[in-house]
């Protein structure tokens, strides 16, 4: 065969293999990567965690809507000044009774939220360590190191505890206050009582939740956004293993921590 000048050359590149293309499992690593990479950017090149998803987060933000409006309500029904000054009293208790009836709900949607899930299980574990805290909270003690605490602390987790308890009472009370056939009267003269009764106590103790929000940004932050300063994470739940949080694990640091007394 003849060949004229360069004809070499244009079989050489013609003939050069393609390259090999990129495994399935490389591209996923790579994607992740930059999934990682743009999430420690948007974060301050990693300074911040995750603490509450968005389901979580609408689950608090409706609830507290919800209760808001049970206790201003309950306030415009029980205050002559309140009552006279926005009147319409048959309006405020069809709200009252709506919003009590409601409030429940939000709760039992986010069920459906494994992220909502893993908290409540933390919420509902109590160990040595939350007694603990609870014994430098009675003696007023501040340090760090007297009050570990995993994702919530132990104040959290009664606060939890006690608004969850506190709710269904509510609505039970006020179901038998609402239709008055359901008991007779003595039953509903209870119910009227423990509901008036607790519903001022709620009352103090939301006070005292939205007072201690307020004192600190960062959490309310982290309510807000769902991300928390990873220094804050150290210093106020010294326990919390936020590298676990990402899979919903409670992490054997939450069922069982082992404190010197």
């Amino acid at each position: 065969m003849t060949s004229t000048p360069g004809s070499a050359d244009r079989t050489d590149a013609t003939m050069t293999p393609p390259p090999e293309p990129t495994p399935p499992a490389e591209r996923t690593m790579t994607a992740s990567s930059r999934a990682g990479n743009r999430d420690r950017d948007r974060d301050g090149g990693g300074s911040r965690v995750r603490r509450f998803s968005l389901a979580e987060r609408w689950i608090h933000r409706t609830t507290a809507l919800l209760l808001g409006v049970c206790v201003v309500s309950a306030g415009c029904l029980y205050l002559p000044e309140l009552a006279e000054l926005v009147g319409r009293r048959a309006l405020v208790v069809t709200v009252h009774e709506w919003s009590g009836i409601l409030t429940p709900v939000p709760a039992l949607l986010g069920l459906a939220s494994r992220a909502f899930r893993a908290d409540l299980t933390r919420l509902n574990r109590f160990g040595p360590h939350d007694r603990r805290w609870l014994r430098a909270a009675l003696r007023r003690d501040h340090r760090r190191q007297e009050r570990p605490a995993g994702k919530f602390n132990a104040g959290q987790k009664l606060y939890a505890g006690y608004i969850a308890g506190a709710v269904l009472v509510m609505a039970g009370t006020g179901l038998l206050m609402w239709f008055t056939g359901l008991a007779p009267l003595v039953w509903r003269t209870s119910a009227t009582f423990v509901h008036d009764w607790l519903a001022l106590a709620i009352g103090i103790v939301l006070i005292g939740h939205i007072g201690k929000a307020f004192a600190d940004p960062e959490a309310r932050r982290g309510m807000r956004t769902g991300r928390v300063e990873r220094a804050w994470a150290a210093r106020e739940h010294s326990l919390w293993r936020t590298d676990e949080d990402a899979g919903h694990d409670i992490g054997e640091h939450e069922r069982q921590v082992p404190l010197d007394q």
